[in-house]
């Protein structure tokens, strides 16, 4: 299979292969469109099985940026990258910076920021490099007490979804008692829990990494559910904040949550679990839309930082849910293809 016609290519701009020898880096670039401006979005660091399995996932992710940006009113396209590697074991300064001279060969078209399995440090290393980067800790972030750290606008845009969705399906104004099933209690997942956890929301939570499902517990009185059945919990609530594809064949049928609202990009493995979520009478919150707080919080640090003015933008992410939800209702659609129209009609020529 080419990548022309890979189910995902869905017209990219470019797509670029890199690699370097010496550091070992084997990455790819994908630039899914530049129409309302450069694109803009995270450097994911994976062990993939293969490199179609990191094909796949950084042309899904491209494209899911296009969209976020279009529905939060940002001005800049989409775009994503993706290192092939274990961030714990393979990562190190040369190969990040071997992922900065890829980056800077691209002219600006691509503009890269922090994403699963990278952090703000390994951006500034790639800053040495190239400048086409964001989310810094420079001297505007530290005068204000901040890191350049997206997660916590990620973690609170996420909230907000939640609130809207629980609202729309529930009639409620507030998360008291709600109960959540968080799967990945990451950068962003565990700030999700810190932040429901003070609104009086009940938590169940799995990780991978079993350190971080600990601290929920302890700090949170979190219940630890094993990875393989944190979908499945009777709860009101169902927040994916780790990968991609978690609402698949398999877990579908699983779901007793009347809502599914979380951080992770792709959640969906097919877009066709979107109409069948709607046939279970389950509310999805188009993951692009619940997540979209950190492009809104890098674009104002590009920008010029206030946050009153951030916090007013991460609150609009419960508008546009809203618009989603009340407009799918109406027309009988689900929400994915609601939302994808609505973000279409903006960058698409």
């Amino acid at each position: 299979m080419t990548v022309f016609d890979h189910p995902d290519f869905d017209r990219h701009e470019q797509v670029v292969f890199h690699h370097d020898p010496s550091s070992g880096l084997r990455a790819l670039i994908a630039i899914h469109s530049t129409r309302l401006g450069p694109s803009l979005g995270g450097c994911r660091m994976f062990p993939y099985v293969d490199e179609a399995a990191a094909l796949t996932d950084v042309l899904r992710l491209s494209r899911g940026m296009s969209f976020k940006a279009a529905l939060a009113g940002l001005p800049q396209g989409g775009g994503k990258s993706v290192i092939l590697g274990d961030p714990r074991r393979d990562k190190s300064p040369a190969l990040l910076r071997a992922m900065g001279r890829g980056i800077e060969r691209l002219g600006g078209a691509y503009v890269v920021a922090e994403d699963s399995g990278t952090n703000v440090a390994d951006i500034e290393v790639m800053s040495g490099v190239t400048r086409h980067v964001s989310g810094l800790t420079d001297a505007q972030t530290r005068a204000t007490g901040r890191t350049g750290d997206p997660s916590p606008a990620t973690a609170y845009g996420t909230l907000v979804a939640i609130r809207t969705a629980v609202r729309f399906a529930f009639g409620r104004d507030d998360l008291e008692g709600v109960r959540v099933a968080i799967q990945g209690v990451g950068n962003v997942g565990y700030r999700l829990a810190a932040l429901l956890h003070a609104e009086g929301a009940r938590l169940w939570v799995a990780d991978t990494h079993s350190p971080a499902v600990d601290r929920c517990v302890r700090a949170f009185g979190a219940v630890a559910v094993p990875v393989s059945a944190i979908h499945a919990q009777a709860v009101e609530v169902f927040a994916p904040c780790a990968l991609g594809g978690v609402v698949n064949d398999h877990t579908l049928p699983q779901l007793q949550a009347r809502v599914v609202a979380g951080a992770a990009n792709n959640q969906l493995a097919r877009p066709d679990h979107d109409s069948a979520l709607q046939a279970r009478g389950v509310l999805y919150a188009p993951d692009y839309v619940v997540n979209a707080g950190g492009i809104i919080d890098i674009h104002h640090q590009r920008t010029g930082y206030d946050a009153a003015a951030v916090r007013a933008h991460l609150d609009r992410i419960g508008d546009t849910l809203s618009d989603i939800f009340t407009t799918a209702a109406v027309r009988g659609r689900a929400t994915g293809a609601v939302a994808d129209a609505l973000a279409e009609a903006v960058f698409r020529p």
